[in-house]
C-alpha cells in the first residue's frame, strides 16, 4: 500500500484499547483505495468497518477516516455498532473539518505532528518491520 496511514491521538488510544492492529486499520484503507467504501460523508470523510476480534466486519467497529484517494487517510474516530448507533450531526460537521485540516498539512506539517504525539503513523506489516 503505497497510501500514508495515520491515526489521530484519540483514535491511537482508541485502537489500542480495542485491540485494533495497525494490519487492520491498514487493510479498511486498502479496500477504500480499491472502492469499497461502506459509507461517503461528505469533505473527504468516509465511514469504514473494522473486524471485531474473531468476528465480521458487520458486529465490528465503525471508523471514521479522513480520506483523500492514493495519497493519505487519517483515522479520527471509531465506535463499536453496541456503544452507539451513529454520530450527530455538529460530530459530522466537525470531523468534516478536521479531516479538511488534516489532509491539507504538507511534509513538515505531519512531520511536526508525529513528533509531537498528535498523530502516529499506521503500517500494514509488523510493527518490528517497521519500527
Amino acid at each position: 500500500m503505497t497510501v500514508r496511514v495515520f491515526a489521530t491521538k484519540w483514535f491511537a488510544r482508541y485502537a489500542r484499547k480495542h485491540g485494533l492492529s495497525d494490519k487492520d486499520l491498514c487493510r479498511a484503507v486498502t479496500r477504500a483505495e480499491k472502492g469499497s467504501i461502506d459509507a461517503e460523508l461528505g469533505g473527504n470523510l468516509i465511514k469504514q468497518r473494522v473486524a471485531r476480534g474473531g468476528r465480521g466486519r458487520s458486529s465490528g467497529y465503525r471508523t471514521l477516516i479522513a480520506h483523500r484517494r492514493a495519497e493519505c487517510s487519517v483515522f479520527l474516530y471509531g465506535f463499536a455498532k453496541n456503544e452507539r448507533e451513529n454520530i450527530d450531526a455538529r460530530e459530522l460537521r466537525n470531523l468534516r473539518a478536521l479531516a479538511g485540516h488534516l489532509l491539507g498539512f504538507d511534509d513538515s506539517e505531519i512531520r511536526r505532528a508525529l513528533a509531537a504525539g498528535e498523530l502516529t503513523e499506521l503500517y500494514e506489516g509488523d510493527e518490528e518491520e517497521n519500527g
